[in-house]
């Protein structure tokens, strides 16, 4: 028999203590550990006999939900904890997740929602460990640390306006970079409320989003973030967005700062598909980026926005190759020409890619990327052009003896 799940019911009430023991003891893969009516005897208990799971009830006399897990996660960091609470509201959700929970059930909830909860917690959980194991160092005598690798580009896809394909042209580049150039990639999917990079590319992201990195934060620890990435089989890995809207509340510019850096420094290329909408945490992206391709269409609304951004993106002190101008679908007849809108804007377009709705539309329905449905479209051979100027400008700084003076950044620039 495979081990149980040792679960730990923390609830006030006896009536709901029962009832949850008795659902559980229809699992095979799961024991009550133990059930306790506060705080205080659950991390008496926890710490006696530990367990893989904690279900804590938020709202309990004296010491409640809140306190108890971020005991616990002091106490018995290897139990996970549940938090369960008749309110769903974000701000309960929230002060939850900072407290140390990985997890939230709003009552009532099925038995099915409850098992399936407390499986994916313990595999999270048993990962996180087997993850730190393995990256144990092991002694040796005589034998040098391997070199660290250079640190990689960050390359952020970004729009003042939505609807210009942003989010298309960062998935199918992403995918372009990792099976036509054999980088190693990481895409970000900073549409923190409605992300919709998992849908382009047919994934299930299940209990593995930025959420899950960030409660991991919370308590100082990174180890877990690579742990989270979901992989695509075109070999790109994914950062998915949060599975619920009111959890992007969570995110804050130094999660979104850290969590870059940290998949910079492990890989060769880190594209993120930023919110168009100029909030901190997207700020904090663009402030880390190396190259900010900005994505415009032949639409009058769009030039001005980006008009105004290129203004703002001046006062933020950002050099002037930081950001490169892409036009999709530049070959369609909307009565705005290309020379038009470098007239307007007072800047050279850098890129262009072409239109193909039938395309486009055909492989956002399968879920495959159209570089590789359909890699002798005009528009996947524009996609690749462009993966391979960004990677060659990254080999050419890598190799150049001096490198630029650090830029100031933005959060700099704006405290001033």
């Amino acid at each position: 028999m495979a081990d149980q799940i040792r679960v730990l019911i923390v609830d006030d009430i006896a009536e709901t203590r029962e009832h949850l023991a008795k659902l559980l003891s229809f699992e095979s893969d799961m024991e009550v550990a133990g059930s306790v009516g506060s705080g205080e005897e659950a991390i008496t208990l926890a710490e006696q006999k530990p367990c893989d799971v904690v279900l804590v009830d938020i709202n309990m006399p004296g010491m409640d939900g809140i306190a108890t897990a971020e005991q616990l996660s002091v106490r018995s960091p290897t139990s996970a904890i549940i938090m369960m609470s008749v309110q769903g509201e974000p701000d309960y959700l929230r002060r939850a997740m900072l407290a140390g929970a990985r997890s939230f059930l709003t009552k009532p909830f099925s038995s099915d929602e409850l098992a399936a909860q407390i499986r994916q917690v313990h595999e999270r959980e048993r990962q996180k460990l087997d993850r730190v194991a393995v990256a144990l160092p092991i002694p040796t005598e005589g034998r040098t640390a391997p070199a660290r690798p250079a640190a990689g580009r960050v390359v952020t896809f970004f729009s003042p306006k939505g609807g210009v394909g942003r989010t298309t042209l960062a998935v199918n580049f992403a995918v372009a970079a990792a099976t036509q150039l054999n980088q190693r990639v990481v895409l970000i999917d900073g549409g923190f409320q409605f992300g919709d990079v998992g849908v382009l590319l047919n994934l299930n992201p299940k209990n593995q989003t930025i959420a899950d990195v960030v409660r991991e934060m919370a308590a100082g620890d990174l180890d877990t973030l690579d742990a989270t990435l979901v992989e695509h089989n075109s070999g790109l890995r994914v950062l998915m967005a949060p599975p619920s809207p009111e959890m992007a509340e969570l995110i804050t510019p130094d999660h979104a700062s850290r969590i870059v850096a940290a998949l910079r420094s492990a890989n060769d290329l880190v594209v993120i598909d930023c919110s168009p909408m100029l909030q901190d945490t997207s700020l904090a992206f663009l402030d880390q980026s190396d190259v900010v391709l900005t994505v415009l269409t032949l639409e009058i609304t769009n030039i001005k926005n980006i008009r105004q951004f290129l203004a703002l993106a001046e006062q933020f002190g950002y050099p002037a190759n930081k950001i490169q101008l892409l036009v999709n679908r530049a070959d369609s007849d909307y009565g705005i020409r290309l020379p038009d809108v470098e007239s307007s804007i007072g800047r050279k377009i850098n890129h262009t890619v072409a239109s193909d709705s039938r395309t486009v539309v055909y492989a956002l329905n399968r879920g495959v990327p159209f570089v590789v449905a359909a890699p002798q479209a005009r528009v996947s051979e524009d996609i690749s052009r462009i993966a391979r100027t960004i990677i060659k400008e990254q080999m050419e700084e890598a190799e150049a003896p001096v490198r630029a003076a650090p830029r100031r950044g933005l959060f700099q620039w704006r405290t001033h």
